[in-house]
């Protein structure tokens, strides 16, 4: 499906965090903060990334949520205090990445949009994705993803990255930031409301030749256990004395 570059509106690009996530590595916090409300240096995770957003032009926020959603819509309101507008879709149980996506489209139009997962750190210039949309919507393609060098975590790396394209084979492996643009038609296959895994999605249209990459390779942090959450708060506590 390609999109018409008549119909993008640079204005309305809107950018989604997903926070739905339950938090499994993070027990027993996890039983009482989502995961997203989880503070580094004294800041929950979640609002890192909103701060970065509202500095590189955001207006629109888009955020998911399920366990314990309604503590993260009481910590962040409407958005103002951050200079953005928030909209939340509320999953009454959790639909996986691309569910929860297709999900919000509603909420997020037919524009590009940045993804966002919320259990990350990533100081990632969000306007690089912002000023690709325009281009992006003409090539017809329906994602492009922002990789980076594989964690020691996460050694086998997720996809290949050749002259700009994704691809499934090839050296080196990256690994998924958990950042990217996309476009509505992505998640054209998947239902409203039904759950639905984003690798399995992302590997056809990689596949198909529709998927983009570029390599970031600034301070980036998975945040999935709880000892990445101390070494972050630690990292961060270090930079801001220093």
């Amino acid at each position: 499906m390609r999109a018409s570059v008549t119909t993008f509106e640079f204005a309305k690009v809107r950018a989604m965090i997903l926070a739905a996530g339950r938090g499994e590595r993070m027990r027993p916090v996890s039983d009482l903060l989502p995961k997203a409300l989880l503070p580094a240096a004294g800041k929950p995770l979640i609002v890192w990334i909103l701060e970065n957003l509202a500095a590189a032009g955001f207006k629109e926020i888009v955020i998911n949520h399920a366990h314990l959603g309604n503590l993260i819509e009481t910590a962040l309101g409407d958005g103002a205090r951050f200079g953005v507008h928030i909209t939340y879709s509320p999953e009454a149980q959790a639909l996986e990445t691309a569910g929860g996506i297709a999900n919000a489209l509603p909420l997020i139009g037919n524009q590009p949009f940045v993804v966002v997962n919320a259990d990350i750190f990533c100081e990632f210039d969000f306007k690089l994705l912002k000023s690709k949309a325009g281009n992006f919507v003409a090539s017809g393609c329906v994602a492009h993803l922002v990789l980076v060098d594989n964690p020691d975590h996460h050694r086998q790396g997720d996809f290949g990255l050749a002259r700009g394209k994704v691809t499934l084979q090839g050296q080196p492996q990256l690994t998924y930031s958990g950042i990217g643009l996309y476009h509505p038609a992505a998640f054209a296959g998947v239902a409203p409301g039904a759950k639905a895994k984003l690798a399995p999605l992302l590997r056809a249209q990689i596949e198909a030749g529709k998927v983009t990459g570029e390599q970031f390779h600034g301070l980036w942090m998975d945040i999935g256990t709880s000892e990445r959450l101390r070494a972050l708060d630690t990292l961060l506590r270090a930079k801001r004395a220093g």
